[in-house]
């Protein structure tokens, strides 16, 4: 065992024996069910299913990961808003369903009142990227071209109301351009008419953007945070390259029922802590275009307060329906 690794192991014991409270010392007694509230294989699968092979390991228990798929994301969403707030049925939550679909449809629970802030286990970037026949080398030329023609130029998105959307929309506004939005049920549908020159625009994750961008055949003009990513550290941000104050994250993030034990919280934080620090599932995490990240369960729940009031804002005035 390497040094760093050896240190890594011991802070994690540590945070795991200080979570340890009084009513937690048989907490896990039985499997954790994780629910994805997507289909397996996409990018929220594999970072849930990345991160729970190291719960696993931390907690001495089976951490069982329960695709539930369907409605916008809303379906899964439910089904743990609803369940025991015993710690045993957990949520792959992201930004969409947590975040913006309250805004643009009834769903039946209350991303603050009925969900307890475990951990945020990730964070990413979207990337604005473009077809080759776009005759746009940098954001301003491209902002330019836009004026240019307005409503001629077709963007994709993951879907109504997805993430991926309303950063474009944002864009849109803060740019003051006009594209016509062409809504797809997926990043990977949505990139390949792109790639076949369907679309000339795409905001899209890092994950379905970087090989085609490696590989040439679409333009990246920049990123939606504030910052680089790793991943492809020679994008430019989106808003160094001329559209400051612009910024949007996704994440990802473990949430449980509300009444959920603190000392089931504590313990599964401390266990999330202790995965996001090894260097192997930052790798893997970084492979799927998203950042490890590590904030306390309190710092978590004003991230989902902020990104509700935000997107809200942006969402309303839009009337989206969600498919």
């Amino acid at each position: 065992m390497t040094k760093s690794r050896l240190i890594v192991t011991m802070l994690g014991a540590a945070a795991l024996t200080a979570a340890l409270g009084a009513g937690a010392a048989d907490y896990p007694a039985r499997p954790i069910r994780v629910i994805v509230p997507q289909s397996a294989g996409g990018s929220t699968d594999v970072a849930a299913r990345v991160l729970t092979d190291k719960l696993t390991e931390s907690l001495k228990q089976n951490i069982v990961v329960d695709n539930r798929p369907g409605a916008g994301s809303l379906n899964g969403t439910e089904t743990v808003a609803k369940s025991a707030p015993d710690g045993y049925t957990l949520l792959l939550a992201f930004i969409g369903p947590v975040a913006i679909s309250p805004a643009l449809t009834k769903v039946s629970y209350d991303s603050v009142k009925d969900f307890a802030p475990v951990a945020l286990v990730a964070a990413g970037q979207y990337m604005l990227v473009l077809h080759p026949s776009v005759p746009a080398k940098s954001l301003k030329d491209f902002v330019a071209y836009a004026k240019a023609n307005p409503g001629r130029i077709n963007y994709a998105s993951a879907g109504n109301g997805s993430p991926l959307h309303l950063a474009a929309e944002l864009f849109k506004a803060r740019a003051g351009v006009n594209m016509v939005h062409v809504p797809y049920k997926g990043g990977n549908p949505a990139m390949a008419d792109l790639l076949g020159g369907r679309v000339q625009v795409f905001f899209s994750t890092v994950a379905v953007a970087r090989p085609h961008l490696q590989a040439g055949k679409i333009r990246g003009l920049g990123v939606t945070t504030a910052k680089r990513t790793p991943a492809l550290p020679n994008v430019p941000t989106i808003a160094d390259s001329g559209l400051p104050g612009y910024a949007v994250s996704g994440w990802y993030g473990i949430v449980a029922p509300r009444g959920t034990p603190k000392a089931a919280i504590d313990k599964l934080h401390a266990a999330v802590l202790v995965a996001v620090r090894q260097p192997d599932i930052r790798d893997k995490l970084l492979g799927v275009g998203v950042e490890a990240t590590e904030v306390s369960p309190a710092e978590f729940g004003r991230l989902i307060d902020t990104d509700i009031v935000r997107w809200n804002k942006v969402a309303k005035p839009l009337n989206i329906i969600m498919e």
